[in-house]
């Protein structure tokens, strides 16, 4: 039989063709083994988990479940599966007020004011572009909720008792412009800016403005605790001796900072709009993507409700979320038009060193190799302990792992002369050994550096404890903070909150709940008569001892 030459020609292009589609088949079935290796601890029907979409040039070429959607009920974690967002819903507040800007309701530079006439004049003005980078000073909501001793996880917060705490501070923690402190109060206050300027509620305009055009189905602002939110999934946290606890709440129904609830399936469709906006008048994504500028002409990293950052040397825009047990984090690679979205229900998933990971897998040989410096990784010890900035009074525990330092919940690597750098690359320490001892130097795109030096805890006998011991009240709370001794202990309470240890640090300092320092003053003779409270993105409000 005589074989044409045409044919041979077509047979050998159809093996060929054959070839490398079974060749690419091993390739993507390869890669999503390796992914679902790094999920392979919540991949079973007795743990929560997380939700995982990989998307490249805006279509979803992996998705996953990962563990269980809800315990009791025995439903598994689905693409499909509702999350409650966290501070990823602030790029969405955000968007939302550039949309508004464009229909002539509001400008990014107005005076917060002109919409809050409720917020004192602190000297300077205070716009919504400060808001929006987290430049403004204002004071962080979640902390002073815990200084008039509400309880963030059970209690009801209607929004006119929250703007009433905000609006009683009767200072900024800097000057508008002078810095970068991230504090959710910028984004609930802008919530409320666009209820005001627009007169619809945030869910409201958000829904008509992007989750409808967008077809994100399943996605809403959660401003009402009595809504039924279908395919929503509980969060939870790790129970001492094994199981799992709750850790969520349907109270909690603030929007503009947190409050989003969306899926995996849903979160692509807005990643689609990042690379092809179909939204508004066209300024959204120039503007979301505008970083932050400083008084003093710096730039900082940050832009409306967006990290833009470095990761192993390529450019990368998104955000993460933390509240309850939720876990959740949006990474884009602009320059490579890929994405990852992890959506996690338990509180210690690290959604955003997973999400990562699977980057790691899919762009490797585009991602800058990281290469250790040995003689730093040995010599990694010799600065782990703790370490107490003299100027926020802040004490941070560093602990090594695996080589790199970890400080923050944050993993630096280490690099030479005993310098370490994150894995964003938006961020160093330095330790030097002075002859006081050792100082470490935290350095922040934009922001100036912090020092800290290295301690050891002072111990106080129940006597020296006593001194401390009364009530103390501030005139911006309707609170009375009370001290007194228990065993060993100088125990701290307020309100509702139960009592809580305080630490010694040094001299007249101690640690409080949620990394709160209490610097005590001293009259003339040496007696107490108050303290300046530190807390998370808040300094120095003075309690005086009644």
């Amino acid at each position: 039989m005589t074989v044409s030459r045409h044919a041979v020609i077509a047979l050998s292009f159809a093996c060929s063709f054959i070839a490398k589609e079974t060749f690419a088949q091993s390739t993507t079935q390869e890669l999503e083994r390796k992914v679902d290796q790094i999920f392979a601890a919540y991949d079973k029907p007795t743990s929560p988990g997380c939700a995982l979409g990989v998307v490249r040039d805006g279509e979803l070429i992996y998705k996953r479940g990962y563990g269980m959607a809800n315990l009791e009920l025995g439903v598994p974690i689905t693409p499909q599966s509702v999350f409650y967002m966290a501070s990823v819903s602030k790029h969405f507040t955000a968007a939302s007020i550039v949309l508004a800007a464009e229909q002539g309701y509001l400008s990014l530079d107005d005076d917060v004011r002109k919409y809050i006439p409720e917020l004192p004049f602190y000297g300077s003005t205070i716009t919504l572009r400060h808001m929006l980078h987290h430049t403004s000073g204002l004071r962080e909501i979640g902390a002073l909720l815990f200084l008039v001793g509400r309880n963030l996880d059970v209690d009801v917060h209607p929004t006119a008792e929250l703007l009433d705490l905000i609006s009683r501070q009767k200072a900024l923690n800097y000057p508008p412009g002078d810095e970068f402190w991230y504090s959710n109060t910028n984004y609930l206050l802008l919530g409320m800016v666009i209820q005001r300027a627009t007169g619809r509620a945030l869910s409201q305009f958000a829904e008509e403005n992007i989750f409808k055009p967008l077809g994100m189905n399943h996605t809403r602002f959660y401003d009402d605790r009595h809504t039924v939110v279908p395919g929503r999934v509980p969060a939870y946290e790790p129970r001492t001796g094994g199981g799992f606890l709750l850790d969520w709440s349907t109270n909690y129904d603030r929007v503009g900072a947190g409050g989003l609830m969306s899926s995996v399936e849903d979160m692509v469709q807005w990643d689609r709009n990042f690379y092809q906006n179909k939204l508004g008048k066209g300024t959204l994504l120039e503007e979301l993507q505008r970083p932050a500028v400083l008084n003093n002409g710096n730039l900082f990293q940050y832009g409306l409700g967006l990290w833009m950052t470095i990761y192993r040397g390529q450019p990368v825009v998104g955000h993460g979320g933390a509240l309850f047990g939720y876990r959740t984090d949006l990474l884009h690679f602009p320059q490579q038009k890929f994405s990852v979205i992890c959506l996690c229900n338990l509180g210690t998933a690290d959604a955003e060193h997973l999400s990562q990971q699977v980057a790691d897998i899919y762009l490797d040989s585009q991602l800058r190799v990281q290469h250790a410096a040995p003689s730093t990784i040995d010599d990694a010890h010799n600065f782990v302990g703790l370490y107490r900035d003299p100027e926020s009074h802040s004490v941070v525990d560093v602990s090594k792992v695996d080589g790199d330092v970890v400080a923050w919940g944050t993993h630096f690597r280490p690099e030479a002369g005993g310098r370490f750098v994150a894995e964003q690359e938006d961020a160093n320490i330095v330790f030097e050994s002075q002859s006081g001892g050792m100082r470490m130097t935290n350095a922040v795109s934009g922001n100036p550096p912090h020092a800290f030096e290295k301690f050891q805890r002072i111990s106080l006998s129940t006597e020296e404890l006593a001194e401390y011991v009364g009530d103390y009240k501030s005139s911006e709370f309707e609170a009375v903070h009370r001290l007194a001794v228990k065993d060993t202990n100088l125990m701290f309470a307020v309100n509702w909150l139960g009592p809580a240890a305080l630490r010694p640090t040094i001299r007249d300092e101690f640690q409080g709940p949620f990394g709160s320092t209490m610097v005590f003053r001293r009259d003339t003779a040496g007696r107490i008569t108050g303290y300046d409270f530190f807390i998370d993105r808040i300094r120095n409000i003075y309690f005086s001892k009644q």
